[in-house]
Protein backbone atom coordinates (compact mmCIF):
# COMPACT_ATOMS: atom_id res chain seq x y z
CA UNK A 1 0.00 0.00 0.00
CA UNK A 2 3.04 2.62 1.12
CA UNK A 3 4.74 1.42 -2.24
CA UNK A 4 1.12 2.89 -3.78
CA UNK A 5 1.29 6.07 -2.71
CA UNK A 6 5.20 6.23 -2.98
CA UNK A 7 4.74 5.37 -7.20
CA UNK A 8 1.77 8.05 -7.11
CA UNK A 9 3.76 10.67 -5.37
CA UNK A 10 6.13 10.06 -8.01
CA UNK A 11 4.10 10.44 -11.16
CA UNK A 12 2.67 13.55 -9.36
CA UNK A 13 6.03 14.79 -8.78
CA UNK A 14 7.47 14.27 -12.42
CA UNK A 15 4.06 15.74 -14.26
CA UNK A 16 4.24 18.96 -12.17
CA UNK A 17 8.01 19.20 -13.49
CA UNK A 18 7.36 18.35 -17.03
CA UNK A 19 4.48 20.78 -16.35
CA UNK A 20 6.50 23.30 -15.21
CA UNK A 21 9.17 22.87 -17.57
CA UNK A 22 6.93 23.88 -20.39
CA UNK A 23 5.24 26.80 -18.46
CA UNK A 24 8.63 28.21 -17.97
CA UNK A 25 9.36 27.28 -21.88
CA UNK A 26 6.75 29.11 -23.01
CA UNK A 27 7.78 32.29 -20.50
CA UNK A 28 11.49 31.82 -22.06
CA UNK A 29 9.56 31.80 -25.85
CA UNK A 30 7.37 34.73 -24.98
CA UNK A 31 10.29 36.88 -23.75
CA UNK A 32 11.88 36.28 -26.69
CA UNK A 33 9.07 37.36 -29.37
CA UNK A 34 9.29 40.37 -26.99
CA UNK A 35 12.38 41.32 -27.56
CA UNK A 36 12.64 40.63 -31.19
CA UNK A 37 9.29 42.36 -32.05
CA UNK A 38 11.06 45.43 -30.01
CA UNK A 39 14.60 44.93 -31.66
CA UNK A 40 12.41 44.49 -35.57
CA UNK A 41 10.69 47.92 -34.37
CA UNK A 42 13.92 49.95 -33.63
CA UNK A 43 16.54 48.06 -35.81
CA UNK A 44 15.10 48.05 -39.52
CA UNK A 45 18.27 45.82 -40.35
CA UNK A 46 17.44 42.92 -38.90
CA UNK A 47 14.92 41.62 -40.70
CA UNK A 48 16.65 41.88 -44.12
CA UNK A 49 19.71 40.83 -42.38
CA UNK A 50 18.41 37.51 -40.90
CA UNK A 51 16.37 36.57 -43.72
CA UNK A 52 19.32 37.28 -46.34
CA UNK A 53 21.57 34.77 -44.35
CA UNK A 54 18.80 32.06 -44.30
CA UNK A 55 18.45 32.50 -48.54
CA UNK A 56 21.70 33.43 -48.67
CA UNK A 57 23.07 30.06 -47.08
CA UNK A 58 20.19 27.71 -48.85
CA UNK A 59 21.98 28.92 -52.17
CA UNK A 60 25.34 28.14 -51.22
CA UNK A 61 24.36 25.09 -50.10
CA UNK A 62 22.01 24.26 -53.09
CA UNK A 63 25.00 25.25 -55.52
CA UNK A 64 27.83 23.39 -53.88
CA UNK A 65 25.54 20.29 -54.00
CA UNK A 66 24.69 20.85 -57.59
CA UNK A 67 28.48 19.47 -58.04
CA UNK A 68 27.54 16.52 -56.50
CA UNK A 69 24.36 16.11 -57.54
CA UNK A 70 23.46 16.61 -54.38
CA UNK A 71 21.46 19.52 -54.23
CA UNK A 72 18.12 18.37 -52.63
CA UNK A 73 20.34 16.84 -50.23
CA UNK A 74 22.77 19.28 -48.89
CA UNK A 75 19.49 21.87 -49.20
CA UNK A 76 17.97 21.82 -45.62
CA UNK A 77 21.58 21.51 -44.40
CA UNK A 78 22.22 25.05 -45.66
CA UNK A 79 19.02 26.34 -44.12
CA UNK A 80 19.73 25.05 -40.54
CA UNK A 81 23.05 26.77 -41.13
CA UNK A 82 21.51 29.52 -42.33
CA UNK A 83 18.74 29.59 -39.22
CA UNK A 84 21.93 29.73 -36.40
CA UNK A 85 23.20 32.32 -38.85
CA UNK A 86 20.03 34.48 -37.95
CA UNK A 87 19.82 33.75 -34.65
CA UNK A 88 23.37 34.94 -33.93
CA UNK A 89 22.76 37.95 -36.14
CA UNK A 90 19.61 38.38 -34.04
CA UNK A 91 21.43 38.42 -30.43
CA UNK A 92 24.63 40.44 -31.51
CA UNK A 93 22.42 43.10 -32.70
CA UNK A 94 20.27 42.79 -29.91
CA UNK A 95 23.24 42.92 -27.47
CA UNK A 96 24.30 46.05 -29.42
CA UNK A 97 21.44 47.80 -28.69
CA UNK A 98 21.40 46.77 -25.26
CA UNK A 99 24.79 48.19 -24.57
CA UNK A 100 24.25 51.66 -26.65
CA UNK A 101 21.11 52.27 -24.14
CA UNK A 102 23.44 51.67 -21.29
CA UNK A 103 26.48 53.53 -22.26
CA UNK A 104 27.11 56.25 -20.10
CA UNK A 105 24.34 55.56 -17.43
CA UNK A 106 25.04 55.14 -13.86
CA UNK A 107 25.35 51.44 -12.93
CA UNK A 108 25.78 50.09 -16.76
CA UNK A 109 29.30 48.53 -15.41
CA UNK A 110 27.75 47.30 -12.50
CA UNK A 111 25.04 45.90 -14.99
CA UNK A 112 27.79 44.39 -17.14
CA UNK A 113 29.94 42.73 -14.33
CA UNK A 114 26.82 40.73 -12.37
CA UNK A 115 26.01 39.56 -16.26
CA UNK A 116 29.56 38.34 -16.52
CA UNK A 117 29.86 34.76 -17.80
CA UNK A 118 32.09 31.90 -16.70
CA UNK A 119 33.62 31.68 -12.73
CA UNK A 120 33.65 35.31 -11.61
CA UNK A 121 32.97 36.41 -7.94
CA UNK A 122 31.33 40.26 -8.09
CA UNK A 123 31.09 42.74 -5.51
CA UNK A 124 29.35 46.07 -6.60
CA UNK A 125 29.50 49.46 -5.03
CA UNK A 126 32.60 48.66 -3.20
CA UNK A 127 33.43 52.17 -3.06
CA UNK A 128 31.39 55.31 -4.22
CA UNK A 129 29.59 58.76 -3.81
CA UNK A 130 26.70 60.64 -3.95
CA UNK A 131 27.06 61.57 -7.69
CA UNK A 132 26.35 57.73 -8.28
CA UNK A 133 30.34 57.14 -9.15
CA UNK A 134 31.34 53.95 -8.40
CA UNK A 135 33.94 51.12 -8.01
CA UNK A 136 33.22 47.77 -8.46
CA UNK A 137 35.30 44.64 -7.11
CA UNK A 138 36.09 41.59 -9.68
CA UNK A 139 37.68 38.88 -8.24
CA UNK A 140 38.66 36.13 -11.27
CA UNK A 141 41.58 33.96 -11.95
CA UNK A 142 43.43 37.10 -13.07
CA UNK A 143 43.26 38.41 -9.39
CA UNK A 144 41.66 41.10 -8.46
CA UNK A 145 40.10 43.76 -10.54
CA UNK A 146 38.89 46.89 -9.51
CA UNK A 147 36.39 48.43 -12.28
CA UNK A 148 35.05 52.02 -11.92
CA UNK A 149 31.95 53.91 -13.91
CA UNK A 150 31.80 57.99 -13.10
CA UNK A 151 33.12 61.13 -13.89
CA UNK A 152 36.78 60.54 -14.49
CA UNK A 153 37.91 63.42 -12.34
CA UNK A 154 35.94 62.10 -9.34
CA UNK A 155 36.65 58.14 -9.98
CA UNK A 156 40.37 58.56 -10.66
CA UNK A 157 41.04 59.17 -6.90
CA UNK A 158 38.38 57.28 -5.55
CA UNK A 159 40.09 53.97 -7.52
CA UNK A 160 43.22 54.85 -6.20
CA UNK A 161 41.91 54.98 -2.96
CA UNK A 162 40.10 51.61 -2.78
CA UNK A 163 43.21 49.95 -5.29
CA UNK A 164 45.84 50.83 -1.73
CA UNK A 165 42.69 49.58 0.88
CA UNK A 166 42.17 46.25 -1.44
CA UNK A 167 46.47 46.36 -1.23
CA UNK A 168 46.85 46.15 2.57
CA UNK A 169 44.76 42.92 2.26
CA UNK A 170 45.89 41.12 -0.67
CA UNK A 171 49.50 40.77 -0.68
CA UNK A 172 51.11 39.56 -3.48
CA UNK A 173 48.05 39.21 -5.70
CA UNK A 174 47.53 41.35 -8.75
CA UNK A 175 45.46 44.16 -8.55
CA UNK A 176 44.23 45.71 -11.93
CA UNK A 177 41.75 48.67 -12.01
CA UNK A 178 39.84 49.54 -15.28
CA UNK A 179 37.45 53.06 -15.73
CA UNK A 180 34.83 52.28 -17.97
CA UNK A 181 34.38 55.25 -20.73
CA UNK A 182 34.83 56.25 -24.15
CA UNK A 183 37.79 58.56 -23.35
CA UNK A 184 41.40 57.67 -23.75
CA UNK A 185 42.87 54.37 -21.61
CA UNK A 186 39.30 53.92 -20.95
CA UNK A 187 37.63 50.70 -21.82
CA UNK A 188 34.49 51.05 -23.70
CA UNK A 189 30.94 49.12 -21.95
CA UNK A 190 30.83 47.02 -24.28
CA UNK A 191 34.20 45.76 -24.72
CA UNK A 192 34.37 45.72 -20.82
CA UNK A 193 33.82 42.07 -20.44
CA UNK A 194 36.04 40.96 -23.31
CA UNK A 195 38.86 42.90 -21.20
CA UNK A 196 38.32 40.99 -18.45
CA UNK A 197 38.58 38.06 -20.15
CA UNK A 198 41.61 38.98 -21.63
CA UNK A 199 43.89 39.35 -18.36
CA UNK A 200 46.49 36.60 -17.67
CA UNK A 201 45.51 34.22 -15.32
CA UNK A 202 47.32 34.65 -12.28
CA UNK A 203 45.37 32.72 -9.40
CA UNK A 204 43.27 29.63 -8.78
CA UNK A 205 40.31 28.63 -8.15
CA UNK A 206 40.71 28.19 -4.15
CA UNK A 207 42.51 31.20 -4.15
CA UNK A 208 39.89 33.42 -5.56
CA UNK A 209 37.49 32.20 -2.10
CA UNK A 210 40.15 32.86 -0.03
CA UNK A 211 40.27 36.36 -1.23
CA UNK A 212 37.10 37.29 -1.45
CA UNK A 213 36.34 36.05 2.21
CA UNK A 214 39.30 38.33 2.98
CA UNK A 215 38.45 41.03 1.06
CA UNK A 216 34.60 40.83 2.28
CA UNK A 217 36.38 42.13 6.06
CA UNK A 218 36.63 45.67 4.56
CA UNK A 219 33.00 46.40 3.67
CA UNK A 220 31.65 49.00 1.89
CA UNK A 221 32.34 52.50 1.40
CA UNK A 222 29.45 53.30 -1.21
CA UNK A 223 26.06 54.96 -1.12
CA UNK A 224 23.29 52.77 -2.00
CA UNK A 225 23.47 52.30 -5.90
CA UNK A 226 21.15 51.64 -8.80
CA UNK A 227 21.12 48.13 -9.94
CA UNK A 228 21.73 48.41 -13.67
CA UNK A 229 22.12 50.96 -15.42
CA UNK A 230 19.92 54.26 -14.32
CA UNK A 231 17.03 55.01 -17.19
CA UNK A 232 17.45 57.43 -19.47
CA UNK A 233 16.18 61.23 -18.70
CA UNK A 234 15.66 60.04 -15.00
CA UNK A 235 17.14 63.09 -12.84
CA UNK A 236 20.37 62.94 -11.08
CA UNK A 237 19.15 65.48 -7.87
CA UNK A 238 16.31 63.35 -7.45
CA UNK A 239 18.39 60.21 -7.69
CA UNK A 240 20.74 61.82 -4.85
CA UNK A 241 18.72 62.55 -2.58
CA UNK A 242 17.14 58.68 -2.95
CA UNK A 243 20.92 58.22 -2.25
CA UNK A 244 21.32 60.09 0.64
CA UNK A 245 18.01 58.62 2.08
CA UNK A 246 19.38 55.67 2.32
Amino acid sequence: MAGGKNDAAAKEAKAAAKKQKREEGRARRRQMWQVFQTQRKEDKLLLPLMIGSVLGAAALAFVIGLFFGLEWVVLPVGIAVGLLIAVSIFGRRVQRNVYAKADGTPGAAGWVLDNLRGQWLVTPGVAGTTHLDAVHRVIGRPGVILVAEGAPHRVKSLLAQEKKRTARVVGSTPIYDVIVGNDEEQIPLKQLQRHLVKLPRNISAAQMESLEARLAALGSRAAALPKGPMPQGAKMRSMQRTVKRR
